[in-house]
């Protein structure tokens, strides 16, 4: 600041033009660093996700779509009669058919328990798989199957079977009379058909003009399942990267890969950099532009200026009131101050004249002033001093007064404490009592409640002796049947199966309330101990009601003589409040008549000051009038 001090208005007039254009364009350009850039960076950001989302959308409905596929095989009848009864025939051509359907299976093949290929879609399957039982027990996707469940955990490198990488797809098959594992079925889903599915993604992005757009699939461990990008190219580290996750919400084999787009950020940012160039140049331009014109502004103002100047200069150094100031015909702010300064000349001469005739008043009044001032304060002082005497008589009769208005007070608050106790203690005697017939009253329900308890408990032991006795006509039954079946020979096994159940159930029923009426027995001894222990607890609370309605009594009584007595303390407390209150009335006039005094005796010496004040303003006054000619 102390550097545009020395220099001249016009110049600062151009720097501060300089100055607003740059203030106004910096913001510009720093919003459109920070917001417009990071706009654009996030729909970049938003554009590579949704392509990342987008396919893990596709492959995980394919995904899903054959999963479902594979296990509805699975339960096709016709592959779970070839495993019971070796009509494999008929299974290769089922097989064949689901080949030719989904198109994007490598091949179906169908195994047996120990691992052994029994069925294909194509007769060459047979033949890789035929000997290799071994290889097939030992895999992670035929152990995940006969489990019920799934592992793709190794399917990235070629498949030594069907010739290219796939995706094992089993599913258990179940046999429908016993339900125990009879097989399983394999669907090797093409890995391969991942490129196509990608391929409207990156058509999409060489349409934008990003060569290097590329789409990565990847597994829990991080190991790359599928790239788009052509082998030999490689990722920069600086890569711009986005990724979405195979979430578990939709349970299928590929739960917690991670499907992320790529890109070069030299390829996706150039827009960005090549905006923030031209910014840059249009921002210096501007500024460039708005320095001529502040210097053109400048110069245009100041002239008239220079001149005032000039008048302004020679009025101080001369004390000539005479000369004129010339009066340009701008009508801007200059002009205005032109017009105005000329005025101003005017007046002041005017006033110089008025000063010094004013000046010969103005002493005269001082001295008329000094001389009245001086016979009031002697009157004063005397009246100020008999006040001080009755002012300390009045403070002594108060202090005397506030002693007793304090001690009244004292009796008052404890009587009115005392007050408050007796009517908490009554309140807490009434709820007491409300409380002890409200438990009465609730430990009759409850022994009322544990008595039909215990009825519903014989009944529930009724019932239980119900079910005893259906089950062992069940367990006759199945004895029955188990006879029937045996001298129905080969075609009574099965019955003879149902009956085995059967009796195996109700041996089950009859061990289940035999248990059941243990329980009950062991509930119906608890609800009678409690029966009896909530009516030795309703004679306690009757008893405890009676001794609270007695205490309730005698707190009434103390709480009415209690209310006699603060009746007497705060009449006692009125009458001395009231002597008070005159008692301080007194004081404070007094207080306030020598307030008054002491405020007369201080306007008396401002005025005194304001005299002596007044002679050296007149003083001066003279010697500026003499300063100027007019």
């Amino acid at each position: 600041m102390r550097i545009l001090d020395r220099t001249s208005l016009r110049t600062r007039l151009t720097l501060a033009v300089a100055l607003l254009t740059l203030c106004a364009l910096l913001p510009l350009n720093v919003l459109g660093r920070f917001f417009i850039s990071d706009t654009l960076q996030d729909q970049i950001h938003a554009t590579m996700r949704v392509e990342a989302q987008g396919l893990r959308d596709l492959v995980e409905a394919t995904l899903v779509e054959r999963e479902a596929s594979v296990r509805s095989w699975s339960e096709h009848s016709i592959l779970r009669g070839a495993l019971l009864f070796d009509t494999f025939d008929e299974s290769n051509a089922v097989l064949a058919t689901f080949r030719k359907r989904h198109p994007t299976f490598a091949g179906v093949v169908l195994f047996d328990v120990n691992g052994r290929a029994v069925s294909a879609s194509e007769e060459r399957l047979l033949k890789a798989y035929a000997g290799r039982e071994g290889e097939v027990l030992a895999s992670s996707w035929f152990r995940a199957a006969s489990n019920g469940t799934a592992d793709v955990s190794r399917f990235t490198q070629v498949d030594p079977f069907f010739g290219t990488v796939v995706l094992p797809l089993a599913a258990p098959i179940f046999s429908p009379l016993s339900g125990a594992r009879i097989g399983v079925v394999l669907g090797a889903y093409d890995w391969g058909q991942v490129g196509q599915v990608v391929a409207p993604a990156l058509g999409r992005s060489r349409a934008r003009g990003l060569r290097s757009f590329a789409l990565e699939v990847l597994d829990l461990e991080g190991r790359v399942l599928f790239d788009s990008m052509e082998a030999g190219q490689a990722r920069s580290d600086d890569a711009v990267r986005e990724s979405a996750i195979n979430e578990s919400s939709l349970r299928d084999v590929g739960d917690g890969w991670r499907f992320v787009a790529t890109v070069e950020p030299e390829e996706v940012y150039a827009p960005l950099n090549q905006a923030e160039t031209i910014a840059v140049g249009l921002t210096l331009l501007s500024l460039a532009m708005a320095g001529v014109g502040g210097w053109l502004l400048a110069r245009g103002a100041t002239q008239p200026i220079i001149r005032l100047n000039e008048v302004v200069s020679r009025v101080v150094r001369e004390g000539d009131l005479t000369q004129d100031v010339e009066v340009t015909s701008r009508r801007d702010e200059v002009g205005e101050l032109a017009a105005a300064f000329s005025q101003m000349m005017q007046h002041l001469r005017e006033s110089t004249r008025g000063l010094k005739q004013g000046t010969q008043v103005l002493g005269q009044t001082v001295a008329e002033l000094t001389a009245a001032s001086a016979q009031q304060e002697r009157t004063l002082t005397q009246q100020a001093a008999a006040l001080q005497e009755t002012q300390v008589t009045a403070q002594e009769i108060k202090q005397t007064s506030l002693m007793a208005a304090e001690r009244s007070q004292a009796v008052l608050g404890v009587t009115a404490r005392a007050r408050e106790v007796g009517r908490s203690g009554e309140a807490t005697v009434a709820a007491s009592l409300a409380g002890f017939e409200l438990l009465h009253e609730q430990v009759g329900r409850v022994a009322q409640s544990i008595t039909a308890l215990n009825e519903r408990t014989r009944q529930i032991g009724g019932i239980t002796q119900t079910v005893k006795d259906l089950a062992d006509q069940s367990n006759m039954l199945a004895l029955n049947a188990a006879i029937e079946s045996v001298r129905s020979g080969e075609h009574g096994k099965g019955f003879g199966v149902v009956a085995r159940e059967i009796r195996s159930l109700a041996d089950q029923s009859i061990q289940s309330t035999g248990r059941v009426r243990e329980i009950l027995e062991d509930i119906r001894q608890s609800i009678q101990a409690t029966v009896t222990l909530a009516e030795q607890s309703q004679g306690s609370a009757e008893t405890g009601l009676t001794q609270v309605r007695a205490s309730g009594d005698s707190l009434r009584e103390l709480t009415r003589i209690i209310q006699d007595n603060a009746n007497a303390a705060q009449q006692i407390a009125a009458a001395v409040t009231q002597q008070n209150a005159g008692v301080a009335q007194i004081f404070t006039a007094v207080t306030d008549l020598s307030r008054m005094m002491e405020e007369s005796i201080q306007g008396l010496q401002s005025a005194q000051r304001i005299t002596a004040s007044l002679r050296d303003v007149a003083g001066h006054m003279e010697s500026v009038a003499a300063t100027y000619r007019v």
